[in-house]
């Protein structure tokens, strides 16, 4: 993906129960429309399917989990991801951490079906740690600061710096992305100028009384 990105993490807040995850989907679709931004939503799985067959944007999975097509009852396969219409996932957000050594497998799994995967790391140490399992894109993401009002990139800019510098030494092919806080086109220009390819975010525009409004302020700089 060329232009840097603008991942609408859903979660699982009220807002997007039933019919509020497709018209948040259909207000993303509509805002990348209409200014040309990349902009990626990540719909609750009870939703994926439904979101992925009706926009016009990229649509991720929240979670994948380390199973090949069979025996996975429960389980969310990047199989069935693909099959559905998704084109990428998040793996190990620190609200559905992945046990360490399934992170890999994740990603090869994800790779097989043509899936671009974002790895969330909480710090530089993790992020260089999971660079090794060859990701599309390694999100940092201080959890002390996901859901609040202070953005990581006023809060701590120098995260970012030190994650895309490290992730960038120790496997180039991996992009960095920024979250947790993230809710101004400030925001995101901040973080494009530390390096970030992009941003992960939720709450600003999830639970934002005009998300169209808010997407448009976020992606106004790039």
């Amino acid at each position: 993906m060329a232009k840097p990105v603008v991942i609408v993490n859903f979660k699982a807040y009220r807002e997007v129960d039933g019919k509020g995850a497709n018209a948040l989907a259909e207000a993303c679709a509509a805002v990348a429309a209409e200014t040309g931004a990349n902009i990626i939503a990540v719909p609750p799985a009870v939703e994926l399917g439904s979101i992925a067959r009706s926009v016009k944007i990229p649509v991720f999975a929240q979670n994948v989990d380390p199973y090949a097509p069979g025996s996975a009852t429960g389980w969310i396969t990047p199989s069935m991801v693909k099959g559905c219409g998704a084109a990428g996932a998040l793996i190990n957000h620190s609200e559905h951490p992945t046990q360490h050594r399934f992170i890999e497998e994740c990603v090869k799994l994800c790779k097989g079906c043509d899936l671009t995967t974002v790895i969330c790391a909480n710090d530089v140490k993790s992020a260089v740690k999971y660079a090794a399992a060859h990701p599309d894109y390694i999100a940092v993401e201080p959890p002390e600061l996901i859901g609040g009002d202070i953005s990581v990139t006023t809060a701590n800019p120098k995260i970012v710096e030190d994650t895309v510098e490290a992730v960038r030494a120790a496997n180039h092919s991996v992009s960095v992305l920024c979250g947790a806080g993230v809710k101004t086109g400030e925001d995101v220009r901040t973080a494009i100028d530390l390096g970030a390819r992009g941003v992960l975010l939720a709450s600003g525009v999830v639970k934002a009384k005009d998300p169209a409004g808010a997407l448009r302020d976020l992606v106004r700089y790039i």
